[in-house]
């Protein structure tokens, strides 16, 4: 009965800890390159995604300011040579008026057309004239506007021993037009000189963006192949999230496999890695709209059952139920007469243990799960622990899922409990009679225990800051999908990541 609550634990929780981090070598070589769990990111959810970065990207790059310090000299008549210099030059306000992501057999682009940035520069003439026998010079401020900006950049993104790998194909940046106002000083009177500096500052405003998307491709490269290769669930399973192949990209989105199977943090193989994998087709989701898809293969929960029977956390002593009478030989003197006349009034304990692996099977409306148990019958006697008899039980239960907010919660039911004696000491037992106890026994203590955590819900793997809206849960044959829309609220998380590529 606990290991009913057990197993459907293990298959709602193995269900999000997938995505937390990335790759941890199989021992099975056979699972080691395949692929168990997909996520597939939309063009609405590209879009989604584009808007938010943009609009975080261009809050952490402003102000900026250009490099370098611009000169010019000039030979004007009755002037002589007049030498102008405008330094300081910062942006300090970016507005894009629309942005596209299309994706390509050749890379994704990200393009950003119709932007305005504003910048401020400091600007100062100096020139001689025989006029006059001394310089004359004069300084101020200027405002800049450059219209009609357009910036892309097109990158390609590999699989790499497990971690995505980012590449740059393309950058650039095109500056339509330029606007300069003069404050200060004589500039009325300079006004047009200073515009002879358009394509100058044009050309530095297009240096300098283009380079910042180029060290922001960099860091962003270095930072996905720097996160965290494992993932560990407790002290004894950890989840293989590697990449496995390249990512695929369609016209309308993008999908990420990876392998998402539990391993064992000892190193320790599973007992089975003969899971079965089928190509889930890349539109899982029925509502093509939806911005994000999860789907998950049975192979991930069936190596969550495979990696905790090998590590015998399958065993449990069961001496507190509900009904404490069903704890005593006295309350099985009409289920067990032998029993009770052997042991009159004895304590009892039922030792469980599980024969194997609970199998987990998802259909087309379902998750359904079959456990094959042993319970052996202990009278305790003088502090004697007496083994009487033993059970086996097939048990067969399915669970249903919903979502809570950013979390998967649901139920579990119990569908068929079938019995067979395996050996008695006692004597032939009459299984007709112990089958009502032992499913009262499933449906007491086995099935509140799991939803008492079903009920409360596991955590999707959504990063902090955003939550699922809309969510759907589709199953098919032999998967198991999430597709929801996101949205999002200020989060801490994405801020430190767009630091750490500035």
């Amino acid at each position: 009965m606990a290991s009913l609550a057990l197993l459907f634990f293990l298959i709602i929780s193995s269900t999000f800890l997938f995505s937390h981090a990335a790759n941890l070598q199989l021992q099975s070589s056979t699972a080691q390159d395949e692929s168990f769990t997909s996520i597939l990111v939309s063009q609405n959810g590209l879009d989604f995604v584009k808007d938010l970065l943009v609009n975080k990207a261009i809050s952490s790059i402003i102000p900026l300011q250009l490099p370098a310090t611009i000169e010019k000299s000039a030979r004007i008549p009755f002037l002589g040579n007049v030498n102008m210099v405008i330094s300081n030059v910062t942006i300090y306000k970016i507005d894009v008026l629309s942005s596209y992501v299309k994706l390509g057999n050749s890379g994704i682009a990200i393009v950003a057309s119709g932007t305005t940035c504003n910048l401020t520069m400091n600007w100062r003439y100096s020139y001689s004239t025989w006029l006059v026998p001394f310089e004359i010079s004069d300084e101020g401020r200027a405002s800049v506007e450059v219209e009609g900006m357009e910036v892309g950049l097109t990158f390609g993104l590999e699989n790499h021993e497990g971690t995505l790998k980012l590449s740059l194909m393309d950058s650039g940046c095109y500056v339509k037009e330029i606007i300069i106002k003069l404050d200060g000083g004589a500039s009325w009177l300079y006004q047009g000189m200073i515009n002879a500096f358009e394509e100058q500052i044009g050309s530095a405003v297009e240096s300098a963006i283009t380079n910042k998307l180029n060290d922001g491709i960099l860091k962003l490269d270095s930072f996905l192949q720097s996160l965290p290769k494992e993932i560990p669930v407790d002290d004894n399973a950890s989840l293989n999230v590697s990449f496995v192949e390249n990512p695929i990209l369609s016209n309308s989105s993008i999908e990420f496999d990876i392998n998402g199977l539990f391993t064992d943090m000892k190193n320790v193989p599973a007992v089975s890695k003969n899971y079965r994998q089928i190509r889930q087709p890349s539109g899982f989701c029925t509502d093509q709209s939806k911005m994000l898809g999860i789907s998950l293969d049975e192979a991930v929960f069936n190596s969550a059952s495979a990696l905790y029977y090998d590590a015998e956390f399958m065993e449990w002593i069961v001496d507190k139920v509900p009904d404490q009478a069903l704890l005593n030989t006295a309350g099985w003197r009409f289920i067990i007469p032998q029993l009770y006349k052997k042991y009159p009034n004895d304590d009892m304990n039922l030792n469980i243990s599980l024969s194997s692996p609970p199998v987990i099977r998802i259909s087309e409306h379902k998750i359904g799960a079959t456990v094959y148990a042993d319970v052996i019958i202990d009278v305790v006697e003088a502090d004697q622990v007496i083994p009487v008899a033993c059970i086996s039980l097939v048990i067969r239960g399915s669970g249903s899922v919903k979502i809570v907010g950013n979390n998967l919660g649901g139920s579990v039911k119990l569908d068929d409990l079938q019995m067979s004696l395996k050996w008695s000491k006692i004597g032939s037992l009459r299984m007709y009679l112990i089958q009502p106890v032992m499913w009262t026994l499933v449906q007491t203590v086995g099935i509140p225990y799991a939803n008492s955590y079903l009920g409360k819900g596991f955590p999707l793997p959504i990063i902090r800051g955003f939550t699922l809206q809309n969510a759907e849960i589709i199953f098919s044959s032999s998967k198991v999908s999430v597709c929801s829309d996101v949205a999002y609220s200020e989060s801490d998380d994405l801020d430190q990541v767009l630091i750490n590529i500035r």
